[in-house]
């Protein structure tokens, strides 16, 4: 752990690490600091920020949870007691604090059981900008998030004039959805595209013939990706301060306001725009950068970032206003009293020309391209091909993009100069045009204002420990992993008090991932020497690479985790452990616990589809987690001629991209045949299906196009090969498949969507003749 409390007296860093230790160590009791209590009251509530009433989870009556506000030196004491049918915890974002107050069930303590009370107690030994929220399951998502201040001390030697002394608001950003959580979490794994739908970002082939990207859609399926998207989830309200619009009025023109924003989305990106002009950004993560004028800025899932905005004149209000990066909706705060003054709104995205450019970026065996570019610290944003705003010719930009490699690229602008990755200021790419002049924050412009380089570990210590992780993910099964494992396949990391750890982070996968680390900050290695920004989360872009290091100095057992909850939830995690450490008595048998916290980002998911047609009934159910698969399917006719028949897999999905899937199989058929009649497939063996039960064995792999190819092998020696795709998205709402084996059976069929659970169908079926249906799924 680094603190600014290190480094704002200029003492040792050893000195510090001790007296750190020390504290940490105390009685808390013995402390002289002031005891700051708080009492929260978790209860289950009844919402309506769309027009429908839904559940969420409210403390102390409220959401967001209420703003706790600390002065560095304080003891901070706070008693939760849950009132809910169901367990709960509650981690304190960014903050320095013996492990066994982390707040994370199965790791650092139990769950707080329903009816019980929990005490968490620590010292503030930092101050910043931060946030608390639950880390139990998905309750983050259903308001259970909110702001933390620790204020310095009036009389601290790195209080800031102009800086620390000017009014400040806390703002936490959020987003809502009124599906389950748990329910959009299996719809993420059972890929649907309800969401896309509702985004109107289908991409389906009759959009890209409108606007002039068969060829782009053809080449991304070719390539067996799903449609280009920016975020996982569609949300029906965005919120500041747990409401869509509201108004700072207390102030006046000529006042600077300090706004410590935190992101407490579950999944959301924002975009940040204040109509009043620039935007000066002098904190991140709870840690003091020197101040930087941006246009605007991007803020992680999970970030906090202080900025400063001016009221330019009177009787003028004018709107912050905060965008999810897929730009469906916004939220506002307007700051001032009178007109109000509304920023310029984010034009919709052009995801085929992001479609082309991941094109371009991914290779035939699922991998990225990283095309000899050194990317890191979001210098290069890669989506700004998508951005309106910034590329007035955005296919001639995504064309110049797609053409980038080994090292040489073109200017994103009407120049045609070519420059080579190892001389450009990436701090100024926007891969926009130059002209528009839109100043982004990007890391590599964060400085902090004091030393923050690390001491050389002492002798005994093990020195510096490397490790690299790589950022990997399936969006088709919606498995994110790190070097390919989830986190229920990992052991704890072991490392040694004293040694600095020195992280390296590739990601390899199509979305952005917020890393976060438990109880330290870590230096962002951005070009800045000495005095590298001290952070704790670290967004990474797709084919970034970016290296963190931090001091192994506070032991216990601690989470890095993407940040992104439903990411987190499907296996995006590891544990760093500290070798002999002392026993934490919140965990009375740590090896159970960490088997129930492993267990909890594999979970079975399931789903569940049957069309009700006029020849028949078909359908199909299934339970997955991130390896294996339990299916079924089944067809039965109305008449005799047509019987019944199901077949029954199980299997393990294997390899990286998990095109691969190996299983064993049940098949049952019956059919009336009429007296004598028999059929052969296309090897020439017979096969009857009168009363036909079959054991198999066989395996699926997805072929380019997203083709599903399927060998099965009958315990009677019959051999079927079979080849099928489902939703191919012909508009924004209809869908085809097809199916054809050696067994001369072949199936085509449409449908309709028309919610996120029904739609209408009709599909000929060479066994069942035509029909016409309903389809309900789940």
């Amino acid at each position: 752990m680094i603190g600014k409390t290190i480094f704002k007296n200029r003492l040792s860093i050893g000195i510090l690490l001790l007296t750190t230790n020390i504290i940490f160590s105390q009685d808390i009791q013995k402390n002289s600091g002031k005891v700051v209590r708080y009492d929260l009251y978790i209860r289950d509530t009844i919402v309506n920020f769309t027009g429908k009433e839904k559940r969420a989870i409210a403390v102390n009556g409220q959401i967001p949870m209420p703003t706790l506000t600390f002065t560095e030196g304080d003891i901070a004491e706070i008693h939760v007691y849950n009132e809910l049918k169901e367990s709960t915890s509650l981690h304190w974002h960014g903050v320095y604090l013996p492990n066994k107050e982390d707040g994370v069930p199965y790791l650092t303590q139990m769950p707080i059981k329903p009816g019980a009370e929990h005490v968490y107690r620590f010292p503030i030994i930092q101050s910043g900008t931060h946030w608390y929220h639950s880390h139990s399951g998905l309750q983050e998502q259903i308001g259970m998030y909110g702001s933390m201040i620790l204020n310095k001390k009036s009389n601290d030697a790195s209080f800031r004039k102009g800086i620390d002394d000017i009014p400040q608001v806390p703002i936490i950003l959020s987003e809502w959805t009124d599906y389950k959580p748990e329910n959009v979490h299996r719809m993420l794994h059972n890929a649907t595209d309800w969401f896309a739908i509702k985004k109107g970002a289908t991409q389906s082939y009759a959009e890209a013939i409108k606007a002039g990207h068969f060829k782009t859609k053809i080449n991304n399926e070719w390539k067996r990706m799903l449609a280009m998207d920016v975020s996982d989830v569609y949300y029906d309200k965005f919120l500041i301060n747990g409401s869509n619009e509201s108004q700072l009025s207390q102030f006046k023109a000529g006042d600077k306001v300090r706004l410590r924003i935190s992101n407490g989305g579950a999944s959301s990106y924002f975009w940040l725009n204040y109509a009043g002009g620039k935007i000066t950004v002098v904190a991140n993560d709870g840690n003091d950068v020197e101040p930087v004028e941006v246009d605007r800025l991007i803020i992680g899932v999970s970030e906090t970032y202080d900025v400063i905005v001016t009221v330019r004149e009177e009787n003028t209000a004018y709107e912050f206003v905060a965008t999810p990066e897929d730009r469906t909706k916004s939220a506002s705060v307007f700051i001032g009293e009178g007109t109000r003054k509304h920023a310029s709104p984010m034009p919709k995205l052009n995801y085929f020309e992001g479609m082309k450019m991941m094109n371009s970026m991914m290779k035939m065996n699922g991998t990225m391209d990283d095309m000899g570019m050194d990317m890191s610290l979001q210098k290069m944003d890669m989506n700004a091909v998508m951005y309106p705003e910034s590329s007035p010719s955005p296919s001639k930009g995504g064309e110049k993009i797609s053409k980038m490699n080994h090292g040489a690229m073109k200017k994103v602008d009407d120049e045609t100069t070519e420059m080579n990755s190892t001389d450009m200021d990436h701090s100024k790419m926007d891969m926009s045009s130059e002209k528009n002049k839109i100043v982004t924050l990007n890391y590599g412009m964060l400085k902090s204002p004091t030393i923050t380089t690390l001491p050389i570990p002492p002798l005994g210590v093990g020195g510096i420990r490397e490790l690299k992780f790589e950022l990997t993910g399936n969006m088709n099964r919606y498995v994110w992993s790190m070097d390919n494992r989830v986190f229920s396949e990992t052991d704890k990391i072991l490392i040694k008090k004293g040694e600095v750890v020195r992280i390296t982070l590739y990601n390899n996968s199509m979305m952005r991932h917020p890393m976060h680390l438990h109880g330290h900050d870590f230096r962002v290695i951005n070009g800045k020497g000495d005095y590298a920004p001290l952070k704790n989360v670290l967004d990474i872009m797709p084919m970034e690479t970016d290296v963190i290091e931090f001091e192994a100095n506070i032991e216990g057992d601690w989470f890095f985790h993407c940040h992104i909850l439903y990411h987190m939830m499907a296996g995006m995690n590891r544990v760093f452990s500290y070798e002999n450490q002392s026993p934490n008595p919140y965990l009375p048998n740590k090896t159970k616990a960490y088997k129930k916290l492993q267990a909890e980002s594999n979970k079975l998911h399931f789903m569940v589809e049957n069309d009700f047609a006029t020849n028949g009934n078909d359908g199909m159910a299934m339970v997955q987690n991130a390896r294996w698969s339990f299916g079924t399917e089944w067809r039965l006719g109305y008449q005799d001629h047509h019987g019944y028949e199901s077949e029954t897999h199980i299997g393990r999905y294997i390899g990286r991209n998990q095109w691969f899937m190996p299983f064993i199989g049940l098949d049952a058929r019956y059919r009336k045949l009429e007296h004598g009649e028999i059929e052969e497939n296309l090897f020439g063996q017979t096969s009857t299906k009168d009363k036909r039960i079959q054991a198999s064995l066989g395996f699926n792999y997805t072929l380019p196009m997203l083709v599903v190819f399927q060998v099965e092998v009958f315990h009677d020696g019959n051999l079927r090969m079979q080849l099928m795709r489902e939703d191919i998205p012909l508009t924004k709402r209809l869908r085809m498949a097809f199916m054809v084996n050696t067994d001369k059976e072949y199936m085509g069929g449409l449908k309709y969507i028309l919610g996120k659970n029904i739609g209408l169908t009709t599909h000929y079926d060479s066994d069942m003749g035509i029909g016409f249906g309903v389809n309900l799924n789940y």
